[in-house]
């Protein structure tokens, strides 16, 4: 195996990468909001085109798994880090060069910057030399860089980089002011005489006096007068400085292509791994699952919804975690229970952990197994448009029609909530269409609803009930089981909701 790309074994997807678009289900399933989280502070690497596209390929997600794995050994992530890093300077000053208008200040900051460079490519071939890899991505791309260290054009940047800091370095010149003359010269071992002068002084020295030291400028570009000096000194040591220009030409190009694709695509699982990280030390678990693009046999146990988990241990909250599994010939959950009781979260969590598991990445849960699916597709519910024709029943109904007419059998759909401004019997009748249609396509599904009798309309279907604290069903648990639904808790909170419970009433008929 040659080595491509750390992210992506089809040659095809690393060329179109950046043509990605942000998929229309994110922001339904708040994933816009976890690839906010993940990339904040990465603007330079342009990493969210690498989350929106799903390589739909058992053996890339597995190539990923691998390298994700691979990075877990913290030393490996360490000397990944230090080499990003370096990068990063190098790519500082270089833009910083572009910035300068001197042509000699120019071209030494661009030589700090080679110099980075090739510090940074023979420091991390030497790293990952001494790392048991375990992953086909990072052993080939070792192999790769590995050659590339040996390879006459690297061995010649770096001695040709070393040998003119060597030469700059041993640049001295002297300078002799007189009135508005400035006189430079090569520095011939003249007599330092600050010492000298500091010692005749200084008993003359009564507590703290005024500091009359010119103190320079700490800004980046030299001034007119620091040019035409450093031109001086280019004439004085004109080999040196003849080097350096050809230099600069030779190697306006000096980034092998390849290692610079994988300093930026190895953001990817280092910016999730970081992200993840704070998760773990508050005690939720991740695991890699297991991807199937036959099986619909779907389980992720101790799973929650990424999103809303990272405002809550913001916020130091406690996060609930969940179970799902679907076995045999069960492809439908039907979500009921009362308002605010996590139907909506559970699911998104079941959209999240399937996006996730399909880019590659551990998914929240200590063991799954996830569906690879060709696509998701979501209906929340949304407010009404004024300013559209229509009203929001027909505009569900329009948002229905378009995804029925785009499924395949391989899709994921989540409604959510969906008919609630109709009368229920139209409900029923609208919902039963549907889920014809979704049972026949033998797709997955998560339907949150109130009809709880979609939830024993066929065997494909699973009931799946959010439920309350049973002494005060006010209270929600935020857990979700497997168990018939029966209506009771809704019922109750919206009595509750409305003072139209049994003590409530009876309260009210007393006064």
């Amino acid at each position: 195996m040659v080595f491509q790309s750390i992210l992506f074994l089809n040659a095809d997807d690393i060329a179109n990468i950046d043509l990605s678009n942000e998929p229309v289900f994110f922001k339904d399933l708040n994933i816009d909001q976890i690839i906010d989280a993940i990339t904040f502070g990465r603007n330079e690497y342009n990493l969210k085109p690498f989350f929106y596209k799903s390589p739909n390929d058992i053996e890339t997600i597995k190539y990923r798994q691998e390298i994700m794995r691979d990075l877990e050994n913290n030393e490996l992530f360490k000397c990944i880090k230090s080499f990003s890093e370096k990068f990063q300077h190098m790519r500082e000053d270089l833009k910083q060069a572009d910035k300068l208008y001197y042509k000699y200040q120019k071209e030494r900051w661009f030589l700090d910057a080679v110099n980075l460079y090739v510090d940074a490519v023979a420091c991390l071939a030497n790293d990952l030399s001494q790392i048991d890899l375990k992953s086909k991505g990072f052993i080939v791309f070792k192999e790769y860089i590995f050659d590339y260290v040996k390879s006459d054009l690297f061995m010649s940047l770096n001695n040709a980089t070393k040998k003119l800091e060597e030469d700059l370095s041993s640049v001295k010149y002297s300078i002799l002011i007189r009135g508005n003359s400035i006189k430079v010269g090569k520095y011939e071992s003249e007599i330092n005489y600050s010492h000298i002068v500091e010692e005749t002084f200084k008993k003359f020295k009564e507590g703290d006096t005024k500091d009359y030291r010119k103190k320079f400028s700490e800004y980046t570009d030299m001034n007119h007068v620091e040019a035409k000096i450093l031109d001086l000194v280019a004439q004085l040591y004109k080999e040196i400085f003849e080097e350096l220009d050809d230099y600069c030409i030779r190697n306006s190009h000096f980034i092998d292509d390849r290692i610079g694709t994988f300093e930026r695509e190895v953001q990817f699982y280092m910016s999730y791994l970081e992200f993840i990280s704070k998760f773990k030390d508050a005690g939720l678990k991740f695991c890699y699952p297991k991807v199937d693009s036959e099986s619909k046999e779907v389980f992720d146990y101790g799973c929650f919804d990424l999103a809303l988990a990272n405002k809550l241990i913001s916020n130091k909250s406690t996060v609930v975690t969940n179970d799902f599994y679907l076995s045999g010939k069960e492809r439908i959950f039907v979500v009921s229970g009362p308002n605010q009781g996590g139907k909506t979260t559970f699911a998104r969590t079941f959209g999240q952990v399937h996006y996730l598991a399909s880019i590659g990445c551990p998914v929240p849960g200590y063991k799954a197994q996830l569906f690879l699916f060709d696509n998701i597709f979501t209906h929340f519910e949304r407010e009404e448009n004024v300013n559209e024709l229509h009203g929001k029943l027909e505009d569900e109904l329009i948002r229905i029609y378009d995804i029925l007419s785009k499924v395949t059998s391989d899709s994921i759909v989540i409604l959510n909530e969906i008919f609630t401004s109709t009368t229920l019997k139209d409900a029923v009748f609208l919902s039963k269409k549907i889920i014809d249609r979704i049972i026949d396509l033998d797709l997955l599904c998560v339907w949150v609803t109130f009809i709880d009798e979609l939830s024993t309309y066929s065997e494909k279907t699973v009931s799946v009930v959010s439920t309350v604290v049973p002494d005060n069903p006010s209270l929600r648990t935020y857990k979700l089981i497997r168990k018939p639904a029966d209506g009771l808790s809704y019922a109750i909170t919206i009595a509750e909701k409305y003072g139209l419970t049994y003590e409530h009433i009876k309260e009210r008929v007393k006064s």
